[in-house]
C-alpha cells in the first residue's frame, strides 16, 4: 500500500456541473505527495464518470482513488469512510462543488511541519453566484495565530469561534485515529458539520490559524443546497441527540473552557429548538412543546453555572429556557427566533 503525506477527501454526490472545477483545483496543487480520495455516494449523474476520465488521462490520475458506498449514505458517512481509509499522514476535506488555491496544501503542510501542529486552518472566501456568474466575493480571513500549549486553542475557539464547516483545515491523522473521531450519523442540512467540529478543539493542543485565503466556498443562488419542502422529524431528532451526547462529556468539567464550550453547544441546540418552533408545520411530524423544551436540557446545575468563570450569562438564559414549563420555553424560543431574524 502506498502512503502519502496528505489525503484530500472529496465526498461526491450529483455534482456533475461543478466537479471539473473542483478536480482541476486539486490537480493543480503545487504540493505533489497527495492522495485524492473520492467517496462515491451513489449519485445519479455523471460525476464519477468525469472523475474516472481524470484517473485515465491526467498525469496525476494514478493518485486518484475512488471509494464506492453500497448505497446513498450521506456526506457524514462519506467523510467517515474516507478518514478510515485515507493513506495520508494528514487529512484535508474538500466539498465537491468548491475549489482550493494552488498553494493550499503546500502552505498548510509546511506550516504543520514548521510548528509541529496537529491542525492548521487556512482562511477562506465566500463566492456568491447567480446562474454561475460571480456576483460578489466576501473574504473571511483569520488573524494569524499559533497555539502551542494545552487548552490554549480550545479556550480561543470557545471564546471567539471559528468556522463550523468540515473543510479547509489540515489535520494530523493520528488525532482522528487515536481519538476515534467520527461524524455523527446526521442527515445533510441538519448540522452534520457542526456536530463534528464543535468538539474538535478539545482534542487539539497545537494549532495554527493562517490569514491566507486557501479555500473558495461557492454559494450558488439563494442557497447552496435546495431547501426541502418537508423537514424530517427523525433527522432533526438524530441531530439533537448527537449534541445532547456531547453535553455529557463530564471529563471536561475541570477544563477552563468548559462553561464556554457548553454555552456554544447550547447555542446550537437553541438554533435547532427555534427551528422546531417556527417551522413546526414544515416537519412531517411536528414536534411537541415538551420535545422542543427537552432540546434545551442543560448539563450544568444552576450553582455550577453561577460559580463558573466562563459562559455564565448565556448559560443562565439557556438553563432557564430548559427549566420552565414547556409552553413557556417554546414562547421564549419563538421570541429569540424573531429577535434574531430566523424564518
Amino acid at each position: 500500500m502506498r502512503t502519502y503525506e496528505v489525503t484530500i477527501g472529496i465526498p461526491v454526490y450529483n455534482v456533475e456541473k461543478y466537479i471539473r472545477l473542483t478536480m482541476d483545483s486539486v490537480l493543480a496543487q503545487t504540493f505533489e505527495d497527495i492522495e485524492i480520495l473520492i467517496c462515491d455516494d451513489c449519485g445519479t449523474d455523471g460525476s464519477i464518470d468525469i472523475i474516472k476520465e481524470y484517473q485515465s488521462n491526467h498525469p496525476r490520475g494514478g493518485d486518484i482513488r475512488i471509494l464506492h458506498q453500497p448505497e446513498n449514505m450521506g456526506i457524514g458517512a462519506g467523510r467517515n469512510r474516507m478518514m478510515e481509509e485515507a493513506h495520508g499522514k494528514y487529512f484535508y476535506s474538500l466539498d465537491a462543488d468548491d475549489t482550493i488555491a494552488p498553494q493550499t496544501i503546500e502552505l498548510l503542510y509546511n506550516t504543520a511541519i514548521q510548528f509541529n501542529a496537529e491542525i492548521v486552518y487556512g482562511s477562506y472566501d465566500r463566492i456568491y453566484t447567480t446562474n454561475d456568474q460571480i456576483v460578489r466575493t466576501e473574504p473571511y480571513p483569520y488573524p494569524p495565530h499559533v497555539f502551542t500549549t494545552s487548552d490554549e486553542y480550545a479556550n480561543y475557539v470557545y471564546d471567539f469561534g471559528i468556522q463550523g464547516m468540515n473543510w479547509n483545515y489540515l489535520i494530523d491523522m493520528n488525532i482522528i485515529r487515536c481519538n476515534h473521531l467520527r461524524v455523527p450519523p446526521v442527515a445533510h442540512g441538519y448540522g452534520e458539520d457542526f456536530t463534528f467540529t464543535v468538539d474538535l478543539p478539545t482534542y487539539i493542543n497545537r494549532a495554527v490559524l493562517l490569514p491566507d485565503i486557501t479555500y473558495h466556498y461557492f454559494i450558488r443562488g439563494i442557497d447552496k443546497h435546495k431547501r426541502r419542502k418537508t423537514l424530517s422529524h427523525q433527522d432533526m431528532a438524530i441531530a439533537v441527540e448527537a449534541l445532547q451526547e456531547k453535553k455529557k462529556r463530564k471529563e471536561l468539567k475541570s477544563k477552563p473552557y468548559y462553561g464556554k464550550r457548553i454555552s456554544m453547544l447550547m447555542m446550537l441546540c437553541c438554533s435547532f429548538a427555534c427551528a422546531m418552533c417556527i417551522k413546526r408545520k414544515d416537519f412531517d411530524i411536528p414536534f411537541t412543546n415538551k420535545e422542543i423544551r427537552s432540546v434545551m436540557w442543560h448539563p450544568m446545575t444552576l450553582w455550577e453555572i453561577l460559580t463558573t468563570k466562563s459562559g455564565r450569562f448565556h448559560n443562565v438564559l439557556y438553563y432557564i429556557c430548559g427549566a420552565v414549563p414547556a409552553f413557556v420555553g417554546v414562547r421564549m424560543l419563538k421570541f429569540m427566533a424573531k429577535r434574531y431574524g430566523m424564518k
